[in-house]
Protein backbone atom coordinates (compact mmCIF):
# COMPACT_ATOMS: atom_id res chain seq x y z
CA UNK A 1 0.00 0.00 0.00
CA UNK A 2 1.19 3.15 -1.17
CA UNK A 3 1.88 5.59 2.44
CA UNK A 4 -0.61 9.30 2.21
CA UNK A 5 2.35 11.61 1.83
CA UNK A 6 1.69 14.78 3.55
CA UNK A 7 3.18 17.71 1.50
CA UNK A 8 4.70 21.01 2.97
CA UNK A 9 3.80 24.70 1.02
CA UNK A 10 7.18 24.79 -0.63
CA UNK A 11 8.01 20.90 -1.49
CA UNK A 12 4.57 20.83 -3.13
CA UNK A 13 5.33 23.89 -5.24
CA UNK A 14 8.44 22.32 -6.31
CA UNK A 15 7.11 19.29 -7.08
CA UNK A 16 4.09 20.98 -9.16
CA UNK A 17 6.58 23.10 -11.23
CA UNK A 18 8.93 20.34 -11.79
CA UNK A 19 6.44 17.59 -12.60
CA UNK A 20 5.02 20.53 -15.43
CA UNK A 21 8.28 21.06 -16.76
CA UNK A 22 8.70 17.66 -17.11
CA UNK A 23 5.14 17.29 -19.23
CA UNK A 24 5.60 20.35 -21.15
CA UNK A 25 9.48 19.56 -22.07
CA UNK A 26 10.75 21.96 -20.38
CA UNK A 27 14.39 22.89 -18.51
CA UNK A 28 14.15 24.01 -14.39
CA UNK A 29 16.68 25.05 -14.15
CA UNK A 30 17.82 25.82 -9.78
CA UNK A 31 15.03 23.53 -8.58
CA UNK A 32 17.18 21.30 -6.45
CA UNK A 33 20.36 22.68 -6.07
CA UNK A 34 23.14 23.70 -3.29
CA UNK A 35 21.96 26.82 -1.79
CA UNK A 36 24.47 29.00 -1.09
CA UNK A 37 23.27 32.06 0.89
CA UNK A 38 26.26 33.09 2.89
CA UNK A 39 29.76 34.06 2.57
CA UNK A 40 32.62 34.23 5.12
CA UNK A 41 34.47 37.37 5.33
CA UNK A 42 37.42 38.75 7.84
CA UNK A 43 35.92 42.26 8.58
CA UNK A 44 33.53 44.88 7.41
CA UNK A 45 33.21 48.59 8.23
CA UNK A 46 33.22 52.00 6.77
CA UNK A 47 35.68 55.02 6.17
CA UNK A 48 36.71 57.84 4.65
CA UNK A 49 38.51 56.90 1.24
CA UNK A 50 40.80 59.14 -0.27
CA UNK A 51 43.22 58.66 -3.44
CA UNK A 52 46.82 58.17 -5.04
CA UNK A 53 48.87 57.59 -8.08
CA UNK A 54 52.60 56.98 -6.94
CA UNK A 55 54.21 55.53 -10.39
CA UNK A 56 58.07 57.10 -8.76
CA UNK A 57 58.03 60.06 -11.17
CA UNK A 58 57.66 62.42 -8.22
CA UNK A 59 54.95 64.41 -9.65
CA UNK A 60 51.79 65.05 -7.67
CA UNK A 61 53.33 64.70 -4.24
CA UNK A 62 54.41 60.84 -5.26
CA UNK A 63 55.99 59.60 -2.47
CA UNK A 64 58.19 56.66 -4.20
CA UNK A 65 57.25 52.79 -5.72
CA UNK A 66 54.27 51.10 -3.65
CA UNK A 67 56.14 49.63 -0.66
CA UNK A 68 55.17 46.21 -1.54
CA UNK A 69 57.36 46.59 -4.05
CA UNK A 70 54.30 46.21 -6.45
CA UNK A 71 54.14 48.58 -9.47
CA UNK A 72 51.39 51.34 -9.52
CA UNK A 73 48.32 49.92 -11.09
CA UNK A 74 44.23 49.65 -10.79
CA UNK A 75 43.55 48.01 -7.58
CA UNK A 76 46.50 48.57 -5.40
CA UNK A 77 45.71 50.31 -1.92
CA UNK A 78 47.78 51.69 0.74
CA UNK A 79 46.69 51.32 4.44
CA UNK A 80 47.91 53.17 7.53
CA UNK A 81 47.54 49.70 9.07
CA UNK A 82 46.27 46.59 7.74
CA UNK A 83 48.92 44.04 6.76
CA UNK A 84 50.66 44.47 3.14
CA UNK A 85 48.87 42.20 0.60
CA UNK A 86 45.71 42.03 2.33
CA UNK A 87 42.48 41.36 -0.10
CA UNK A 88 39.22 42.88 -0.38
CA UNK A 89 36.71 45.64 -1.63
CA UNK A 90 34.67 48.35 -1.08
CA UNK A 91 31.04 49.55 -2.10
CA UNK A 92 30.26 52.99 -3.01
CA UNK A 93 26.89 53.86 -3.95
CA UNK A 94 26.50 50.72 -5.16
CA UNK A 95 29.75 50.10 -6.84
CA UNK A 96 31.70 47.91 -6.11
CA UNK A 97 36.05 47.53 -6.78
CA UNK A 98 38.42 45.27 -5.40
CA UNK A 99 41.74 45.81 -3.91
CA UNK A 100 44.79 44.74 -2.11
CA UNK A 101 46.55 46.30 -0.03
CA UNK A 102 50.40 47.11 -1.50
CA UNK A 103 51.62 50.54 -0.15
CA UNK A 104 51.29 52.50 3.14
CA UNK A 105 48.63 55.68 3.62
CA UNK A 106 46.98 57.92 4.47
CA UNK A 107 49.82 59.50 6.62
CA UNK A 108 48.71 62.43 8.44
CA UNK A 109 45.07 62.41 7.10
CA UNK A 110 44.81 59.21 8.90
CA UNK A 111 44.32 60.78 11.83
CA UNK A 112 41.57 62.81 11.00
CA UNK A 113 39.56 59.34 9.69
CA UNK A 114 40.82 58.80 6.29
CA UNK A 115 41.25 55.28 6.46
CA UNK A 116 41.64 54.17 2.82
CA UNK A 117 44.06 55.05 -0.03
CA UNK A 118 42.23 54.17 -3.11
CA UNK A 119 44.37 53.92 -6.74
CA UNK A 120 42.93 57.04 -8.85
CA UNK A 121 41.78 54.70 -11.52
CA UNK A 122 39.67 52.83 -8.80
CA UNK A 123 38.42 56.07 -7.04
CA UNK A 124 37.62 57.22 -10.99
CA UNK A 125 35.13 54.80 -11.72
CA UNK A 126 33.48 54.66 -8.45
CA UNK A 127 33.12 58.20 -8.60
CA UNK A 128 31.76 58.37 -12.29
CA UNK A 129 35.51 60.25 -13.42
CA UNK A 130 38.58 60.02 -15.43
CA UNK A 131 42.05 59.80 -14.37
CA UNK A 132 44.26 62.33 -16.27
CA UNK A 133 48.03 59.94 -16.70
CA UNK A 134 49.60 64.14 -16.79
CA UNK A 135 48.55 65.82 -13.62
CA UNK A 136 47.50 61.67 -11.81
CA UNK A 137 44.42 63.05 -10.82
CA UNK A 138 41.18 62.26 -11.34
CA UNK A 139 38.54 64.99 -13.22
CA UNK A 140 35.42 64.69 -14.13
CA UNK A 141 33.78 63.68 -10.82
CA UNK A 142 32.84 67.12 -9.27
CA UNK A 143 35.80 67.85 -7.97
CA UNK A 144 35.44 64.99 -5.23
CA UNK A 145 38.96 63.90 -3.37
CA UNK A 146 36.99 62.48 0.08
CA UNK A 147 34.42 59.27 -0.16
CA UNK A 148 32.42 57.44 2.14
CA UNK A 149 33.05 53.37 1.71
CA UNK A 150 32.30 50.54 3.10
CA UNK A 151 34.83 48.04 2.73
CA UNK A 152 34.94 44.39 3.06
CA UNK A 153 38.59 42.29 4.38
CA UNK A 154 37.92 38.88 2.22
CA UNK A 155 41.82 37.87 3.15
CA UNK A 156 44.26 39.18 5.55
CA UNK A 157 47.91 39.49 4.22
CA UNK A 158 50.28 37.61 5.99
CA UNK A 159 52.97 39.88 7.05
CA UNK A 160 52.95 42.73 9.94
CA UNK A 161 50.01 44.72 10.32
CA UNK A 162 46.81 44.79 12.48
CA UNK A 163 44.10 42.79 11.32
CA UNK A 164 41.15 44.39 12.49
CA UNK A 165 39.76 48.10 11.80
CA UNK A 166 42.46 50.51 10.61
CA UNK A 167 44.12 52.62 13.12
CA UNK A 168 46.08 56.01 12.25
CA UNK A 169 49.65 55.64 10.14
CA UNK A 170 51.13 57.27 13.61
CA UNK A 171 50.34 54.50 16.04
CA UNK A 172 52.44 52.69 13.85
CA UNK A 173 50.31 49.33 13.97
CA UNK A 174 51.48 48.87 10.30
CA UNK A 175 55.07 47.67 11.72
CA UNK A 176 53.84 44.96 14.41
CA UNK A 177 52.60 41.28 13.95
CA UNK A 178 49.11 40.96 14.91
CA UNK A 179 48.61 37.88 16.86
CA UNK A 180 45.24 38.45 17.64
CA UNK A 181 43.27 39.11 14.22
CA UNK A 182 39.59 39.74 14.62
CA UNK A 183 37.31 36.86 14.45
CA UNK A 184 36.06 36.07 10.91
CA UNK A 185 32.21 37.17 10.06
CA UNK A 186 29.49 35.63 8.40
CA UNK A 187 27.59 38.17 5.72
CA UNK A 188 24.72 37.10 3.46
CA UNK A 189 25.41 36.32 -0.57
CA UNK A 190 23.91 38.79 -2.85
CA UNK A 191 20.80 36.89 -3.88
CA UNK A 192 21.41 35.02 -7.81
CA UNK A 193 17.84 35.78 -10.07
CA UNK A 194 16.64 32.66 -11.79
CA UNK A 195 16.11 33.39 -15.53
CA UNK A 196 12.74 32.44 -16.71
CA UNK A 197 12.05 29.50 -19.23
CA UNK A 198 9.25 29.61 -21.83
CA UNK A 199 7.35 26.43 -22.27
CA UNK A 200 6.70 23.97 -25.28
CA UNK A 201 3.69 23.78 -27.23
CA UNK A 202 0.63 23.47 -25.24
CA UNK A 203 -0.02 19.50 -23.10
CA UNK A 204 -2.77 18.79 -21.19
CA UNK A 205 -4.26 22.60 -21.16
CA UNK A 206 -1.40 24.45 -20.45
CA UNK A 207 -0.86 27.79 -23.22
CA UNK A 208 1.84 28.26 -25.26
CA UNK A 209 4.35 30.85 -24.28
CA UNK A 210 3.43 30.18 -20.03
CA UNK A 211 6.65 31.21 -18.27
CA UNK A 212 7.94 29.10 -15.14
CA UNK A 213 10.57 30.89 -13.51
CA UNK A 214 13.14 28.74 -11.96
CA UNK A 215 12.58 27.63 -8.05
CA UNK A 216 13.91 29.46 -5.62
CA UNK A 217 17.08 27.54 -3.72
CA UNK A 218 16.44 25.77 -0.66
CA UNK A 219 16.89 28.05 2.54
CA UNK A 220 19.05 25.28 3.85
CA UNK A 221 22.56 26.07 3.99
CA UNK A 222 24.74 23.31 1.91
CA UNK A 223 27.17 21.99 3.99
CA UNK A 224 28.48 19.03 1.54
CA UNK A 225 27.82 16.94 -1.19
CA UNK A 226 25.16 15.35 -0.21
CA UNK A 227 23.57 17.67 1.84
CA UNK A 228 21.11 18.37 -1.53
CA UNK A 229 19.56 15.00 -1.58
CA UNK A 230 19.09 14.41 1.70
CA UNK A 231 17.31 17.92 2.12
CA UNK A 232 15.10 16.98 -1.06
CA UNK A 233 13.95 14.05 0.50
CA UNK A 234 12.98 16.01 3.71
CA UNK A 235 11.03 18.71 2.24
CA UNK A 236 9.13 16.05 0.20
CA UNK A 237 7.80 13.99 3.13
CA UNK A 238 10.88 11.24 2.74
CA UNK A 239 10.00 10.51 -0.85
CA UNK A 240 12.44 11.45 -3.02
CA UNK A 241 11.61 14.41 -5.85
CA UNK A 242 12.82 12.08 -8.63
CA UNK A 243 9.99 9.78 -8.10
CA UNK A 244 7.70 12.78 -7.57
CA UNK A 245 8.46 13.95 -10.91
CA UNK A 246 8.05 10.47 -12.87
CA UNK A 247 4.91 10.28 -11.17
CA UNK A 248 3.80 13.74 -12.12
CA UNK A 249 5.37 13.03 -15.61
CA UNK A 250 3.75 9.53 -16.22
CA UNK A 251 -0.02 11.67 -14.63
CA UNK A 252 0.56 14.32 -17.13
CA UNK A 253 1.28 12.24 -19.95
CA UNK A 254 -1.79 10.17 -19.37
CA UNK A 255 -3.71 12.94 -19.50
CA UNK A 256 -3.01 14.05 -22.80
CA UNK A 257 -3.40 10.75 -24.36
CA UNK A 258 -6.66 10.30 -22.61
CA UNK A 259 -8.14 13.67 -23.81
CA UNK A 260 -6.86 13.00 -27.27
CA UNK A 261 -8.85 9.62 -27.45
CA UNK A 262 -12.12 10.97 -26.33
CA UNK A 263 -11.91 13.65 -28.83
CA UNK A 264 -12.15 11.14 -31.44
CA UNK A 265 -15.66 10.54 -33.14
CA UNK A 266 -17.12 7.07 -32.33
CA UNK A 267 -18.36 4.67 -35.06
CA UNK A 268 -21.25 2.44 -34.76
CA UNK A 269 -21.18 -1.31 -34.90
CA UNK A 270 -21.84 -0.93 -38.91
CA UNK A 271 -19.69 1.39 -39.65
CA UNK A 272 -21.23 4.04 -39.92
CA UNK A 273 -20.15 7.52 -37.79
CA UNK A 274 -22.08 7.80 -34.10
CA UNK A 275 -24.23 10.79 -34.06
CA UNK A 276 -22.47 14.10 -32.76
CA UNK A 277 -21.95 14.93 -29.12
CA UNK A 278 -25.66 16.88 -27.97
CA UNK A 279 -25.13 20.97 -27.57
CA UNK A 280 -25.22 20.73 -23.98
CA UNK A 281 -22.53 17.85 -23.75
CA UNK A 282 -20.45 19.74 -26.07
CA UNK A 283 -21.12 23.16 -23.67
CA UNK A 284 -19.88 21.13 -20.41
CA UNK A 285 -16.46 20.66 -22.41
CA UNK A 286 -16.28 24.01 -23.33
CA UNK A 287 -16.68 25.14 -19.56
CA UNK A 288 -14.14 22.17 -18.66
CA UNK A 289 -11.32 24.01 -20.85
CA UNK A 290 -12.50 27.44 -19.70
CA UNK A 291 -11.46 25.93 -16.15
CA UNK A 292 -8.84 24.20 -17.69
CA UNK A 293 -7.65 27.18 -18.88
CA UNK A 294 -8.05 29.29 -15.75
CA UNK A 295 -6.35 26.73 -13.40
CA UNK A 296 -3.21 26.69 -15.81
CA UNK A 297 -2.94 30.94 -15.80
CA UNK A 298 -3.30 30.67 -11.61
CA UNK A 299 -0.34 27.82 -11.93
Amino acid sequence: MTPAVRRTGRSGMLAAAVGLALATGTTVTGGVAQADNEQQVMLKGSTTASYFWDDGSGRAGDTGLPASGKPMQKGLAASPSWPLMTEGYVVYKGKKAPFFVGDRGPGEPSTRGIMLDLDAKTFADLTGGTFDPDTLTVRGNGGLGHIEVDYVITAWGSGVGKKNHPVPFSTRAWSIKDTDPAEPMTLPAAPKAGPERTTAPPVGGVPAGTKIPAASPTPKQATGSGTAASSTADDSGGIPVAVIVAVLGAAAGGTAIGRRLLNRRLTGRDGSPAPRRSFSRRRARGRHRSAGGRQARLH
